[in-house]
């Protein structure tokens, strides 16, 4: 079922990556095992600092519109995580922040074309796509199930990062194990599904649609 149309302010940004960062927390060891089978085995620790990095950053210098929220959580992953992560994960927050703008609200449909745009960002910088076990697994359609509403992102990211166990990864470090690589979760797709739960829990917390009973946003 679609959602009815809300609008969501800077307030429900900050704290999507809030829950963002606490569900890094609870999950970084699980993140790290996964990434210990196929990668570097410090995919949970680099996130794990990165978010702190962002919450802090967030607490300090409070930004005063969603698109600002994205992209000063994107500049602080990017100069705060090592490896691919950082690079990545800033640039999704990045480049769908600058794709809200200035606006002090947006739609739910706004924010998932914004995301989208960030996730083709994502895709060109590591020149993956849906299909290669990478973060883009989970993102591609957790990106688009947002266009139907905040449950069904956090549904469709979650079955793509659980649907990258049977395939072979054809990019990163991953790629180099070739038929190894298959039977493992992508610690890059568990991670980003986490995102998309984020999302949803952070929605259903403002009453699932984050809208009153004349159609705005309360978010």
């Amino acid at each position: 079922m679609t959602e009815t149309a809300g609008t969501y302010g800077t307030e429900f940004f900050v704290r999507w990556l809030e829950a963002v960062a606490e569900a890094v927390e609870r999950e970084a060891d699980r993140l790290t095992e996964l990434d210990a089978a196929i990668g570097d085995a410090d995919h949970g620790a680099n996130l794990r600092r990165g978010f702190t990095a962002v919450r802090k950053a967030l607490d300090e210098e409070p930004p005063t519109a969603p698109g600002a929220v994205l992209v000063a959580a994107g500049k602080q992953l990017i100069s705060t995580v090592g490896g691919a992560s950082g690079p990545l994960y800033g640039t999704l927050l990045r480049r769908a922040g600058k794709a809200l703008g200035d606006d002090p609200r947006v739609t739910r449909e706004r924010f998932a074309g914004a995301l989208g745009e960030g996730v083709e960002a994502v895709s060109r910088l590591g020149g993956a796509r849906p299909g290669d076990k990478t973060m883009l697994d989970a993102l591609v359609p957790g990106a688009e199930g947002l266009k139907v509403s905040f449950t069904e992102g956090r549904d469709r990211a979650g079955e793509g990062a659980l649907g990258t166990v049977p395939l072979r990864a054809r990019k990163g470090r991953a790629s180099y194990l070739g038929e190894r690589s298959v039977g493992h979760e992508d610690p890059g797709a568990a991670s980003s599904a986490l995102l998309f739960a984020a999302l949803a829990a952070t929605a259903g917390a403002e009453g699932t649609n984050g809208t009153t009973a004349d159609g705005e946003g309360t978010a």
